[in-house]
C-alpha cells in the first residue's frame, strides 16, 4: 500500500535535510532515525557509512549522490533536481548528509533549489565531525585552562585551498578544527606559523572518527603536514590544532581498531578505557 506523508488532497511531498553524524549510527538523532524508517526515498552521499545505511528499511528506495571532491555521481544541480522532482510526486524525501547539513554540508545550496521550486522542507541537525570525532578521540573542544573558543574552518575552498584570516585563526586560547584538513595542509601550517602560531602548538589528524577503524596522528604544528601524511588516505580527515589536543590520551575512552601513532605528549590515562556499550535496536 502506498504510504502518504501529506495531508488529504495535497499531493506535494516534503524534503528533509537530515544530518547522519560522523559515522557511528548510534549518534543518529531520534528524529533522523524515524524519518529513515518512514521515508519513500533516501538520497545519500558517500560520507554516510554502512552502519547508518543499515538503519534504512529495505522497502525504502535509495539514491546514491556520490559527492567526493572532484568526483560526483550526481552534480549539485542534478542532485537538487532529484529532490524537487521526487517531492513533486508527493514523496517523503530524506536528503541524508554526513555530519550536519549546515556545517560544510552545502545544505544551503540545496535549500535554494527547494525554495525556488516551492517545495516544503525541514532541517534535522546531525552531530558534526568536530563534535563527534573530537569526543571519540578524547579531545575537549573547550577547556577552562586551555581553550575558551572554537573555530570551525575548512581546508578546501571552491576552487582550491580555502582563503582565511590567518591572524584570526592563529590566535591563542582557542581550538581550531579544520574539515577536509589534509587538503592544502602544507600551506595551512605554513600560514599559521607565519601568522604567529607557535611551532610547538599541539595538533591531531583524525580519520574515520567515531568508527572502530578510527585513526589518530598527533604531533606539533611545525612539521605536522609530514606527520599527517602517515594516514595515507583519501577519506575525509579532521585536523584539530590547539592545546586541548594534549588531553587526548588522558581522556581516551574509545577503543579503536585503527592504528595510532605514538603520542608526543606523554600523559597516562586516568583509567583503563571502558568497553564500549552497545545499544539494542530492532532490525529494520
Amino acid at each position: 500500500m502506498e504510504r502518504s506523508h501529506t495531508s488529504a488532497g495535497d499531493r506535494q511531498g516534503c524534503v528533509y535535510l537530515v544530518g547522519a553524524g560522523p559515522g557511528d549510527p548510534e549518534l543518529l538523532t531520534v528524529k533522523a532515525l524515524r524519518l529513515l524508517e518512514t521515508a519513500d526515498v533516501v538520497v545519500h552521499d558517500r560520507l554516510v557509512g554502512p552502519g547508518v545505511l543499515a538503519c534504512i528499511p529495505s522497502a525504502v528506495e535509495r539514491v546514491f549522490a556520490g559527492k567526493r571532491r572532484a568526483h560526483h555521481h550526481l552534480r549539485q544541480p542534478e542532485l537538487s533536481e532529484v529532490l524537487v522532482e521526487r517531492a513533486r510526486k508527493g514523496q517523503c524525501v530524506v536528503r541524508l548528509k554526513g555530519g550536519d547539513p549546515f556545517v560544510f554540508g552545502r545544505g544551503g545550496e540545496e535549500l535554494e533549489a527547494l525554495i525556488a521550486a516551492g517545495i516544503p522542507f525541514e532541517i534535522v541537525p546531525g552531530v558534526t565531525a568536530a563534535l563527534g570525532c573530537c569526543a571519540y578521540a578524547g579531545i575537549p573542544l573547550t577547556h577552562r585552562r586551555h581553550a575558551h573558543a572554537v573555530v570551525l574552518a575548512t581546508g578546501q575552498g571552491h576552487d582550491g585551498p580555502a582563503a582565511h584570516d590567518w591572524q584570526a585563526l592563529a590566535r591563542s586560547g582557542q581550538t581550531l578544527c579544520l574539515y577536509m584538513g589534509l587538503t592544502g595542509l602544507d600551506e595551512l601550517v605554513r600560514e599559521l606559523l607565519k601568522a604567529g602560531m607557535g611551532p610547538e602548538t599541539p595538533a591531531a589528524a583524525i580519520e574515520n572518527g567515531t568508527l572502530p577503524q578510527m585513526r589518530i596522528v598527533r604531533g606539533k604544528l611545525a612539521g605536522f603536514a609530514d606527520a599527517a601524511r602517515a594516514l595515507d588516505t583519501k577519506n575525509p580527515v579532521l585536523v584539530v590544532i590547539g592545546d586541548v589536543v594534549t588531553l587526548g590520551e588522558r581522556y581516551a575512552w574509545f577503543r579503536s581498531a585503527g592504528a595510532s601513532t605514538a603520542d608526543p605528549f606523554p600523559d597516562p590515562p586516568l583509567a583503563e578505557a571502558p568497553a564500549r556499550p552497545v545499544l539494542n535496536r530492532r532490525s529494520a
